[in-house]
């Protein structure tokens, strides 16, 4: 099954856009889903297929960015003996491959005038003929492109074919980029961050109050995979302890970060952790007062500082006073 993450969050973006999936899953539409690198795009092509009548059917992905023009014609259609130098036997393509399931087609952006203009042909004719073959195969495959270009620009400027771009854009999802959703990235992180330690076979760390405050202004370049690799990055070099922002790698902490970072208006975390914190310290960190102030209960005010990183007592305290 589809790893979770995809469902981890629920900031208005995420949910809109699951939503939108889940009417879109069941039918047999074409969809393109759009979305910068990282955002979790196959996560949602190989979940649309596992919601659909096509879930029991094969899930096959075809990387058109990864292959040159004249092997992805022979992995799509597939060809037969002879085809050319090299073929010595015959070989079935991707969508044989994926007859009564979902063909991913990735980085669809990529492929040639040429592939495009046998794409569409096999579109509307819903048949493959392989390199080389005299007899075409029906399909029963459902399409699912995936780029991280605008294809209605590349339509505009002529590198994408508007018939082919009309035919497989019935649905259009965009997945949002994870600046455009900060409210799930301390469940992401702390996701992320069990994840790793479980492969480490270590428990997993708390993150403190600054380091969520730090990721939710941060702007994710690489998005949610930057941030799979940032937790165990942070994992490994703050081991056994709490993670803080200098655990975190220091492509995401330099000086032009921290700058981007200090241009974001304080998150609601931010904001709490840090009235939080103030009011421990007006009242000694006396927690039954600190909770009655803050209008909470104790137990609710212990789960606010485990949540946020925060210490139980500040450093030049002992364990027994609270």
């Amino acid at each position: 099954m589809v790893s979770e993450e995809l469902f981890i969050g629920n900031s208005t973006a995420l949910l809109t856009l699951l939503k939108d999936a889940a009417r879109v899953a069941p039918t047999e539409a074409t969809v393109v889903i759009t979305g910068e690198s990282g955002t979790g795009k196959s996560l949602l092509a190989r979940w649309l297929h596992e919601q659909s009548r096509r879930a029991n059917g094969p899930f096959v992905v075809i990387d058109c960015g990864s292959l040159p023009e004249a092997l992805l014609e022979a992995e799509l259609f597939g060809f037969e003996r002879g085809a050319f130098t090299g073929a010595v036997a015959a070989k079935p393509g991707r969508f044989e491959a994926a007859q009564h399931g979902t063909l991913v087609l990735d980085e669809v952006a990529a492929l040639s005038p040429a592939a495009q203009a046998k794409l569409l042909r096999v579109i509307e004719e819903r048949s493959v003929l392989r390199l080389g073959g005299s007899r075409a195969l029906t399909l029963d495959v459902r399409l699912i492109a995936v780029t991280n270009t605008d294809l209605t620009a590349a339509v505009a400027r002529q590198a994408f074919r508007a018939d082919l771009f009309h035919r497989l854009n019935v649905i259009s999802l965009a997945v949002p980029a994870l600046r455009d959703r900060p409210a799930d990235i301390p469940a992401l992180a702390r996701h992320f961050l069990t994840q790793a330690a479980h492969r480490h076979g270590w428990p997993p760390p708390p993150l403190a109050a600054e380091t969520l405050s730090f990721l939710e202004g941060y702007d994710f370049p690489g998005n949610v995979r930057e941030l799979r690799h940032a937790m165990e990055h942070a994992l490994v070099t703050a081991a056994p302890g709490v993670i803080r922002r200098e655990h975190l790698p220091q492509r995401m902490t330099s000086a032009a970060a921290l700058m981007q970072h200090r241009m974001r208006k304080p998150t609601l975390a931010e904001l709490e952790a840090t009235y939080i914190r103030e009011v421990l310290q007006q009242v000694g960190w006396r927690k039954a007062e600190a909770a009655r102030i803050l209008g909470i209960s104790r137990k609710n005010l212990y789960e606010k500082l485990r949540a946020y990183g925060i210490p139980y007592q500040p450093a030049h305290r002992t364990a027994g006073q609270a």
